[in-house]
């Protein structure tokens, strides 16, 4: 990797901050914990399954200088309207779930409050400050930190926890190895929120290419650095999804523990965990890791979100303040509070909307990101070889299955 590609990283580690979050800390930690090594299938399956569809948000930014937003509208009008009212449907609940872990943690680390809802308003507000002021640059720089931060903590923690496991009990079927379909509601219920929302909702194609466009006005945009960039993000969420699994299934399967459903305690189990596997030593190392996981989730969920909603209002035709990302930026902060002042009590039923609709939506952004591609501007070396083609009709099939699977169960 040469230093010029190094220069050129960005758009690829803020997805990587938007998707390590929920998805990783929370949820994959827990199918570990419940289920050992037994979704790992899961895990790698969807993974392969949604990669093209990721892909081509930073591929056609690239190619065409134009967000996939732009790509929609050229799909036509009622495309776009859709994408709106579905953001419009789970921006707020997401933003709060991963704010409410974000502000659990911080209550565990620094202790000034023990209120998960006053942390939530001091990081939404810190947020929003480094986003107003800074924008995507300080964005940029500080997600390349927090990222290597991420990963040394977290690769240390498995290995400590093998050697641990190893000395022990050793690692075997009692790990639960052994791979496995939950038939039980609960069990289903988990599997479609686990792989509704990883490595993240398909909606984060998005993002990355606004946050693609972005990076180019200050470098030129290409499509094999945009393609490397995206790739080191995508499998660098791969490999530290794989490695929560592992550290819930070696700390917590078969222990009789279980994580809590709120976010407060969870934030504990969840240093706990960690510490068990590092020894008492590391309880701020790793408390500060986990707490800047899920403060990159915050962070960029925050900037990305307005900064989507404000293009589609801007290409739909809006006029004056409705169309720019500070007007969105402070609509989802307003948002975000009520939930967390009046409907926090709600937040599992609202998470549990919020993760299905984002596995049900799946096909859809799948095949639209597919279709923008037929845009003529495109250029012929930048277009889709064949066998990407197939790979993502076999992809978009899957989901389609997956869908309407999990439709049949709950009916």
């Amino acid at each position: 990797m040469s230093s010029i590609s190094l220069k050129k990283l960005g758009p690829g580690l803020l997805f990587a901050g938007a998707a390590i979050g929920v998805s990783h800390l929370v949820q994959s930690t827990r199918a570990g914990a419940d289920f050992g090594f037994g979704l790992l299938w899961a895990l790698i399956l969807i993974n392969i399954i949604k990669y093209p569809s990721f892909q081509f948000g930073p591929r056609y930014a690239a190619a065409t200088e134009k967000s996939l937003l732009e790509g929609y509208l050229g799909l036509g009008r009622g495309v776009l309207i859709t994408y709106f009212v579905l953001s419009l449907l789970t921006m707020f609940t997401i933003q709060t779930a991963v704010t409410i872990v974000t502000a659990g943690l911080a209550v565990q680390l620094f202790g000034i409050s023990e209120s998960v809802a006053v942390w939530s308003v001091v990081i939404t507000l810190g947020c929003s400050l480094i986003l107003a002021v800074g924008r995507y640059k300080l964005l940029d720089s500080l997600m390349k930190a927090i990222i290597i931060i991420l990963t040394l903590s977290t690769m240390v923690a498995v290995l400590f926890a093998f050697r641990e496991s190893i000395q022990t009990d050793g690692i075997g079927s009692s790990q639960g190895l052994v791979q496995l379909l939950p038939t039980d509601a609960a069990g289903l219920a988990f599997l479609i929120a686990f792989m509704g929302w990883m490595p993240a909702p398909l909606d984060i194609s998005i993002f990355h290419s606004l946050w693609t466009l972005e990076k180019g006005k200050t470098q030129k945009n290409d499509v094999k650095t945009s393609l490397f960039d995206f790739n080191i993000g995508y499998f660098g969420t791969v490999v530290l999804g794989i490695c929560f699994v592992t550290l819930g299934a070696l700390i917590m399967f078969g222990s009789g523990e279980t994580f809590s459903s709120k976010g407060g305690v969870f934030a504990g189990q969840l240093i706990n965990m960690y510490t068990t596997s590092l020894g008492g030593w590391a309880t701020v190392l790793i408390g500060v890791a986990a707490f800047t996981t899920m403060f990159s989730t915050t962070l960029t969920t925050l900037d990305a979100s307005p900064r989507a909603m404000s293009t589609a209002t801007n290409l739909l035709g809006a006029k004056g303040i409705f169309k720019t990302y500070l007007f969105w930026l402070v609509v989802l902060i307003l948002g975000t509070s009520i939930i967390l002042f009046f409907f926090v009590s709600e937040m599992g039923v609202l998470v549990k909307a919020a993760t299905i609709l984002s596995f049900l939506t799946a096909p859809f952004y799948a095949i639209c990101n597919f279709l923008v591609f037929r845009d003529p501007t495109i250029p012929k070396k930048e277009r889709l070889s064949m066998p990407m083609k197939i790979y993502s009709i076999v992809s978009i099939l899957f989901l389609i299955v997956f869908s309407l699977w999990f439709i049949s169960t709950l009916l």
